[in-house]
């Protein structure tokens, strides 16, 4: 029963550390409602291109802070012998915050920035690999959105490998890994429909 009660604080509290809406609080901090400007996504990307370079950075790090807070406070304050599945519904319960905020409406961001902490918290050896893709297939590309896909689809790939040659992971971190990579790119599926239109927006070299 104190297992239960934990999972369900966890997930409680770090959703609402999720659902902290950065990008438009920044944006309104400026006079602007970044929701009426670019794609109308909240994220870093989008306050990178309406608001320029350190508000994207500056929204992008406290994004991935909420990420990473709510799972190392879920993984150091509950039982040991939970921590793993704490960690991980810590994961899954700021993710979905952010990206499903009630502040406004329900419509968040798209997770990739709180992923990146979440990550960087639980299997810090993928985030690595998975950020090697994402800047490869931006530098090849130019797409944003692109490299966000592809290094979303490699994240369970890199776990996997690191789980069979025992550097690190689980089942379960697999299986979170399988979730999160799928929500991402559900999150981007009108980015792929662009894509696929040849109607998405590049980051030019002086965005």
């Amino acid at each position: 029963m104190i297992c239960v009660l934990y999972l369900l604080f966890t997930a409680l509290g770090a959703f609402v550390l999720g659902s902290f809406p950065t990008g438009y609080v920044v944006g309104r901090s400026k006079g602007v409602d970044i929701r009426d400007h670019g794609s109308g996504n909240i994220g870093a990307t989008n306050v990178f291109r309406t608001l320029g370079r350190p508000f994207g950075i500056l929204v992008f790090a406290i994004d991935a802070l909420k990420g990473f807070a709510a799972v190392r406070i879920a993984l150091v304050a509950g039982p040991p012998e939970i921590s793993t599945w704490l960690g991980i519904v810590a994961a899954v319960a700021v993710i979905a915050g952010h990206n499903y905020t009630p502040w406004l409406g329900f419509r968040g961001g798209k997770g990739i920035a709180t992923s990146a902490g979440v990550l960087v918290a639980l299997m810090p050896l993928a985030v690595l690999s998975v950020a090697v893709v994402w800047f490869a297939v931006f530098a090849f590309s130019r797409y944003v959105s692109l490299a966000s896909i592809a290094a979303a689809a490699a994240l369970p790939v890199a776990v996997g490998i690191f789980w069979l040659t025992n550097l690190g992971g689980n089942a379960p971190l697999l299986g979170f890994s399988v979730l999160i990579s799928g929500l991402a790119i559900w999150r981007h599926r009108s980015n792929i429909e662009r894509l696929r239109h040849g109607t998405e927006s590049r980051f030019s070299k002086t965005s």
